[in-house]
Order: structure tokens, then sequence, then C-alpha cells
């Protein structure tokens, strides 16, 4: 029996010894090589770079505008009103909205100082502005024909676009004349203040392009000028009942708008355009 267990124990350290003499260190592995730096994202671009990427899109415009109105027209586009160009101007900053198509002008200042979004160079439309007044009041219209023609010829236009548009150093725009008569008694403007430069608020004041350029009128024609803000889709309506008696706001000739309301003629040629997001 002792002889047995001594062959077995000889075997399994013989095996033993076959085992460990046959293992082979293993080979360490090699340290691995250093990641390469990503390279920078390149900046994404606007997923609308034009008038044409504008189908199909989510576009904010504001209640009762030109924007608004042609916006209907883009195919397949889903239109979003705003009572304030800047409600839906923020919005597109927040994502609701793919873009948002405005007054040039207004445009640049709703985009100024805010990185989010952008103005697209290539103009939506290009439109003429003039003031409404209604159909039942032509020698009203003829008169202001009159005065924006030798506002025109003076200079005083001029002047006020360089300091609203052109924003030209030293520009004064229109300040009344001493001893002007405005003894005729004073006349009713209806606008939207919320269309910076043509209209907007300074403190208590209403002022831009449009109140300026309604006040030389007045003093020309000999009234006072009275400023109602209201919503802009609400001016002609209140020119055709009488609450007003003429509406200034940026507002664009259409053949529609002339079935109800005359215009004077044109002061001041302007365009629609988009504003995306960066």
């Amino acid at each position: 029996m002792k002889k047995i267990i001594a062959i077995m124990l000889a075997a399994a350290m013989l095996m033993l010894c076959v085992a460990c003499g046959g293992s082979k260190p293993a080979a360490s592995a090699a340290p691995a090589a250093p990641a390469a730096p990503a390279a920078p994202a390149a900046p994404a671009e606007p997923a609308i770079t034009s008038v044409d990427d504008l189908v199909g899109k989510k576009i904010g415009v504001q209640l009762g505008t030109t924007g608004d109105i042609y916006a209907s027209d883009i195919e397949d586009a889903t239109i979003e009103q705003y009572n304030k160009g800047f409600e839906a101007v923020q919005a597109l900053s927040q994502g609701k909205l793919d873009a948002v198509i405005i007054d040039d002008q207004v445009a640049k200042a709703l985009a100024e100082g805010n990185d989010a979004v952008m103005v697209l160079e290539e103009p939506f439309t290009v439109e003429d502005y003039a003031i409404c007044i209604s159909k039942d009041n032509p020698d009203l219209t003829k008169a202001f024909n009159e005065a924006i023609a030798e506002i025109k010829s003076n200079g005083t236009l001029e002047a006020i676009l360089d300091k609203y548009i052109n924003q030209t150093e030293g520009a004064k725009g229109y300040v009344t004349p001493e001893g002007t008569d405005t003894s005729k008694g004073t006349l009713v403007m209806a606008t939207n203040a919320e269309f910076p430069p043509y209209e907007y608020h300074e403190g208590d004041a209403i002022v831009g392009v449009d109140a300026e350029f309604a006040k030389a009128i007045c003093d020309y024609l000999g009234y006072e000028l009275k400023i109602e803000d209201m919503a802009f889709d609400s001016i002609i309506a209140a020119v055709q009942s009488g609450k007003a008696d003429f509406g200034a706001a940026g507002m664009t000739v259409t053949e529609d708008r002339l079935k109800n309301i005359d215009f004077t003629e044109s002061y001041c040629t302007a365009s629609q355009v988009v504003i995306v997001k960066k």
C-alpha cells in the first residue's frame, strides 16, 4: 500500500514539474498610445440660409404686418402670430420657431445684442411705406401729400432718416421751429409703438421715424399732433371709424389694404427680412 502511494506521489510531482517547465511568462501588454486631441467642432450652419429654406418651417410674424400677410404664401409653413415683434424673436431664441419675418430696420434693432440670432442678407420682400387715411377724407390725403412733397424737398425727411435709420453722427432729426402756428386743431395718429426705429417708447414719449415725420407734417399743415398707441392690426379700423385721423406705423401699401383705406405718397422704401438662429 505504501508502495502504491509513493508511486502516485512521484507521478504527481513529475506532472507538476512538466507544467511549470512548459509555462512561459505572459508577454506584458504594450502601453496604449495617447489619444489624439479631438479637432474643434466646426460652427453649426443655420438651418435656414435663404428664403427658399422657409418651406415647411415654423415662422413667427407680427400680427397684421406684411410679414404676416406674405408668410401665409410659404408652402407648408406654420405661421405663429405675435402682437409684438420682440416676442417673436424671443420665441425664436428659445427654439420655439425656425425663423421670424419682419421689417429690415426692426430686425436689425431686435437682433442687436442678441447673440442667439442673425438676420439673413437676402430680403424676403421689398416694399413702400406710406401713411393711411380714410377714404372718406380725400382732402386730408391731398394735404398730406402736399406736406410730404415739401418735407422731402427741403431735407427734413432726410434728416429724420439720418437720425433713426442711417444713425449719422450728430443728426438731429426734426425739431419744431419756434413760432410754428398749430392753431387749426389736433390730428390723431394711430400707431403701434413696438416697431423701432419707426416708432417706439422712450420714457413716456413715443419717438421714431414716423413720430417725427408726422410731427413735421402736422406743423406744416398747422395742427397739433396726438399719438395713440394700439395693436398694429387695429390701426386701419381706427382710421376708418374716425377714432384716428391717420395711421403711421411702417405700413406697407398693398392691394388688399387699398380696398379699405387710402394711402399717401410713399416716404420710405424698406424690406421684410428673415431672422434665424445662429
